[in-house]
């Protein structure tokens, strides 16, 4: 996350999937509507977008990052392959103890298949996957009514993906 506040792991991800390369990336938030074009990526608010348009307003940091860069190889990624898929755009919640996968192979998986993956519940929640001890989470999946399926039902679901 390059030490950018209120940029972690998950932002990472999410502006990696939406630029898919370093210099597009780049290019953007050195642009004058960088702010305006954060705000349009979804798990991405006003005061995340301020702070990583900030730290690339910040010479000194761009300055690190081509530095940086000469010792990095910085690979590209490759949109998610989402055609058909039944979780594109979907949030989705791993909650209890799977036991076909480990959670962050079902977390990557459900990435790969276009899904945000999201680790608390709320209205903005389109699935959770429940395996055996969920509590909390699951709770809140039910008060907010989203939908409650089983680990080998979101196996089947993604079998075909």
């Amino acid at each position: 996350a390059l030490g950018i506040p209120q940029v972690g792991e998950t932002t990472a991800r999410l502006l990696a999937r939406n630029f898919q390369s370093w210099n597009g990336f780049y290019a953007a938030m050195t642009s004058d509507h960088a702010v305006e074009e954060l705000d349009d990526i979804g798990g991405i608010g006003d005061v995340m977008a301020r702070a990583i348009k900030d730290f690339f307003d910040e010479k000194h940091n761009r300055q690190a990052l081509d530095r940086l860069l000469k010792y990095l190889d910085v690979t590209d990624i490759a949109a998610p392959k989402t055609s058909g898929s039944p979780v594109a755009g979907k949030t989705i919640v791993f909650t209890g103890s799977l036991e076909l996968m480990t959670r962050s192979e079902a977390k990557a998986r459900a990435e790969s298949l276009g899904a945000k993956v999201s680790g608390s519940v709320s209205k903005k929640t389109d699935l959770v996957v429940a395996g055996p001890g969920a509590g909390s989470k699951l709770k809140e999946a039910e008060k907010h009514g989203v939908k409650i399926i089983s680990e080998e039902d979101w196996m089947n679901l993604i079998q075909a993906s």
